[in-house]
């Protein structure tokens, strides 16, 4: 299989990973025009220190089962980030301070930006309509 086809499905497995573990801001970014050590960037965000750590061990573990090992994990400890190098796609999970901090996603503005997952999109539609609905006291 050909690099490319291996990085665009193990990035697709993240964000569905991601999504089930509720992450928040899930944004994919094509860097392989822009840098020369990863072909994907996924950056997501937890709620809380605790989230941050549980989804980055709910990405490894779910990966693993897939037969894609990390090449190592950074951050875990601490759980303001966690940074995951799979080689052809980098992960960062991080606190919503932290990441409006270092704002990856301007450092990385050259980078094509990916559109989420189908399932993604759903779920991010259906929960933005709840809270509506909370909101108004209709729901």
């Amino acid at each position: 299989m050909p690099k490319a086809s291996t990085a665009n499905k193990t990035q697709r497995w993240i964000q569905n990973v991601l999504d089930d573990a509720r992450a928040r801001d899930i944004t994919v970014l094509d860097v392989r025009k822009v840098c020369d050590f990863t072909d994907y960037m996924v950056i997501a965000t937890g709620t809380s220190n605790r989230h941050v750590q549980s989804t980055a061990d709910k990405v490894v573990d779910a990966l693993r089962v897939h037969g894609v090992r990390s090449m190592g994990v950074e951050g875990g400890k601490v759980g303001d980030w966690v940074l995951i190098d799979f080689g052809d796609v980098v992960v960062h999970v991080m606190r919503e301070e932290t990441r409006d901090f270092y704002n990856l996603e301007k450092l990385w503005s050259d980078a094509k930006r990916i559109s989420n997952n189908e399932k993604t999109k759903i779920h991010r539609k259906g929960a933005k309509n709840a809270k509506k609905k909370e909101l108004e006291g209709t729901g």
